[in-house]
């Protein structure tokens, strides 16, 4: 029912565009407040429709699609944004900055099933679980295992985190606390809890990459990170070091990565994103034995995307309500 002031006259809807399928049950609760236009995907048989119903929207709710200036020129009504995400590299942060349009993602829910990603690449990589996984399943075992498919151990080693947040921290309690590995970590803000609880140093980008085991990035894409990792940072890490990418794939130089794995500058790679996504079938990283790559599952379980989901439709309410709650930091 529309709300109804006291002169008798209904109060008119602010209006709302929701570009992901939703649970019934939060689709209810936007439609009490909102007139909601939804869309379980956009794709080129409904763009025409998404685009026209941008024009008239208060608020956008949604994931997985480049929001840019030229789309935002259209809603001169626009109020707000909520993406079901903690990352936010698509959408124009300096437009939304020049309109003053709310941007909201949704931290914290999804770190622990990140961090759980982010390990089992770890693991994978270092135990070579997919390889020998599928050389099993091909009838290639005929006979115990030599020394030619054994992978390197885990415990006890060095991990070095760039960027220390919500998802960094995870990765850092399972690594220390579960597998006694020694943690060090590059961030523009020190973790003293990290510090404390976990002996966790801080250390400058090079000296970090010079001492690692194993190289794991979860950090924000923003114009200071792209292509951070390139052939002079590969150059710098051990022959026997591992590289985990499950942040976004444009902070590597994907082609710097390709070739320190072919020259063996650094010995595997556990990627759960890229420079291109899906990755295109002709990529050599497909060929790699030592690479396993997975299609940008870091938060894909249905308890945590249901969370996600749960904290972008209270963001999107809060926001249009006038009461803004998990707020991206425009500057970038």
């Amino acid at each position: 029912m529309h709300p109804v002031p006291a002169a008798g006259r209904a109060v008119a809807m602010k209006n709302l565009v929701v570009y992901r399928a939703l649970p019934a049950p939060l689709l209810d609760r936007l439609r009490e407040r909102f007139e909601v236009t939804y869309f379980e995907e956009v794709n080129a048989g409904n763009h025409a429709a998404f685009a026209a119903a941008v024009r008239a929207a208060h608020g956008l709710l949604g994931v997985g699609m480049t929001v840019g200036r030229e789309l935002l020129a259209t809603a001169p009504a626009l109020q707000a944004i909520a993406t079901i995400s903690v990352g936010y590299d698509n959408f124009d942060l300096e437009y939304l900055r020049e309109r003053h349009i709310l941007l909201s993602n949704t931290p914290d829910v999804l770190s622990e099933a990140t961090a759980d990603t982010i390990f089992a690449l770890i693991l994978a990589t270092a135990r070579r679980i997919v390889e020998l996984a599928q050389w099993v399943r091909t009838g290639q075992w005929h006979a115990g295992v030599g020394s030619s498919h054994y992978g390197v151990d885990v415990h006890g080693k060095t991990l070095g985190i760039l960027g220390m947040g919500r998802i960094g921290q995870a990765v850092a309690r399972r690594a220390h606390l579960g597998f006694g590995m020694q943690i060090l970590y590059h961030s523009r803000r020190a973790a003293p809890q990290a510090e404390q609880t976990l002996n966790a140093r801080r250390l400058p980008l090079d000296a970090l990459l010079a001492q690692a085991d194993f190289v794991c990035v979860v950090l924000p894409l923003t114009k200071h990170t792209e292509k951070l990792i390139g052939a002079r940072e590969f150059a710098l890490m051990k022959p026997t070091a591992i590289f985990v990418n499950a942040a976004r794939g444009r902070i590597v130089d994907e082609s710097a990565l390709i070739d320190a794995l072919r020259s063996g500058s650094i010995h595997a790679a556990g990627l759960d994103v890229f420079e291109r996504e899906p990755l295109p079938a002709d990529s050599p990283l497909l060929t790699m034995t030592n690479v396993v790559a997975l299609p940008h599952i870091g938060s894909a379980t249905h308890e945590t995307r249901g969370a996600m989901a749960r904290l972008a439709v209270d963001n999107i309410i809060a926001a249009l309500e006038g009461r803004p709650q998990n707020l991206v930091d425009l500057q970038g």
